[in-house]
């Protein structure tokens, strides 16, 4: 999908879409960086969330959801980059290891690569609900209120 196919669909650039995504990049530095106040914390969870809703509205998208998920999904790469850039940051230099059966069952590599993969899918993951959660409460703020509904644009023939 071309550029301007993409910013027909959802209602704004893919820049724009990875601008919002970045707004929420914060909260994942702090948490894993080391615990915050959960005054701070608050701030850094809702308020990206709030922004995502209110600037999507405001532009009056042609899909409150799916430009939401889109949103939502990069948030989640976003998340999963960070998390494997602060990996060792966030456990302060001792690794996370398997336990139960699984441990030492594998080689440090494998237990590093498994434990980093899942990582990246619980990230992708999140992103993904979060942008599912918020773009069902976009949606339903643009349909059931009148002011916040998508814009019809019309297409002429001739400009076909």
């Amino acid at each position: 999908m071309n550029d301007r196919r993409l910013r027909q669909s959802l209602g704004m650039s893919p820049l724009a879409i990875c601008a919002l995504a970045a707004l929420a990049a914060p909260r994942v530095i702090a948490h894993d960086l080391g615990p915050v106040s959960p005054a701070l914390n608050s701030v850094l969870v809702w308020v990206p969330l709030v922004v995502w809703l209110v600037v999507v509205l405001w532009r009056r998208v042609p899909n409150a959801f799916v430009t939401l998920l889109a949103v939502g999904v990069v948030y989640g790469v976003l998340l999963a980059v960070t998390h494997q850039i602060l990996w060792a940051e966030a456990f302060d230099g001792a690794a996370p290891s398997l336990g139960g059966n699984l441990a030492e069952s594998f080689s440090p590599t494998v237990e590093a690569v498994v434990l980093r993969g899942f990582s990246v899918v619980s990230s992708l993951v999140t992103g993904a609900l979060v942008g599912v959660v918020t773009g069902i409460v976009g949606w339903l703020l643009a349909r059931f209120v009148p002011a916040l509904r998508p814009l019809q644009h019309t297409r002429s023939r001739d400009a076909g």
